[in-house]
């Protein structure tokens, strides 16, 4: 047995985020083909039902579904409300739901940018703030962040997203410090480009933006990213860039290039 088939048992579930789609559809298969029982989150009703009854039948795991907008302020409170009236204790957590937004900042529509920074980090914080404790009172767990590449240097053209990633990859490092004798793994995600629905939401310029040749060199699919960070969650470390590509450009040429000229770059790709 792994690590992660032994982070929960008969009495925990695994809880996931944004889970209709993407990288948070994925980790509910990838969870579920290792027998963990679910709770899948998410807006769309139609489409969190139509993967628990694919999990429910390929895999013979309980799946629970709740539908609701993760933006709203009182969102993290109102989940931790209904998984407790339903008798659920989280195991994994796994806080996937966020979006990103395209253009100047003057541009945008205020209240979305709000949105945007309440579900990408209120929502994540308040979530992770109310699993912790049953995780440490039981000596074992883990909370699994989706954080991005976009968290390594400032971006022009989605300035909001990119803000909003680098909070969750230094919040998760910081939680990861806290629990590291707890019992409970603590980790950031930071894939690059995921060949998923994301940029279609960002708008039309950023889905342009990801479709090109030199952006296609650097996509990775979902079931990579998870994969990956299944196998990461067992060597204890506070993050990772996924795809070697990405890790290159992240960890190293961020670091090297002056912080003008990486933000000027970072701007040309997405249009800007």
């Amino acid at each position: 047995m792994s690590l992660v088939d032994g982070l929960v048992d008969g009495r925990t579930v695994t809880l996931v985020t944004g889970a209709s789609t993407g990288i948070g559809a994925e980790f509910a298969r990838q969870f579920a083909a290792r027998g963990h029982d679910l709770v899948v989150v998410a807006r769309s009703a139609d489409r969190l039902d139509a993967l628990a009854a694919r999990l429910r039948e390929a895999h013979g795991v309980a799946v629970t579904v709740i539908a609701m907008d993760l933006s709203e302020p009182s969102a993290a409170a109102e989940l931790w409300r209904r998984t407790n009236e339903l008798g659920l204790e989280v195991g994994v957590l796994v806080n996937n739901a966020g979006f990103g937004t395209h253009g100047d900042v003057a541009d945008a529509d205020p209240q979305r940018l709000e949105d945007e920074v309440g579900l990408n980090c209120r929502t994540m914080v308040g979530a992770t703030a109310r699993y912790l404790p049953q995780m440490r009172a039981r000596g074992a767990g883990a909370v699994i962040n989706i954080a991005s590449t976009a968290a390594f240097q400032p971006l022009p053209k989605m300035a909001v997203y990119g803000a909003t990633k680098a909070f969750v990859l230094s919040f998760t490092e910081a939680v990861w410090a806290e629990e590291r004798n707890s019992g409970i793994r603590v980790l950031a995600v930071c894939p690059g480009l995921t060949d998923t629905p994301f940029f279609e939401r960002a708008g039309e310029a950023a889905a342009g933006a990801a479709s090109g040749a030199a952006a296609k060199a650097f996509t990775r699919t979902p079931e990579q990213v998870v994969a990956h960070t299944i196998r990461v969650l067992a060597r204890r470390k506070p993050s990772f860039v996924d795809g070697v590509a990405n890790a290159v450009v992240s960890r190293v040429v961020t670091r090297v290039l002056p912080r003008r000229l990486a933000i000027a770059v970072s701007g040309r790709l997405l249009g800007g």
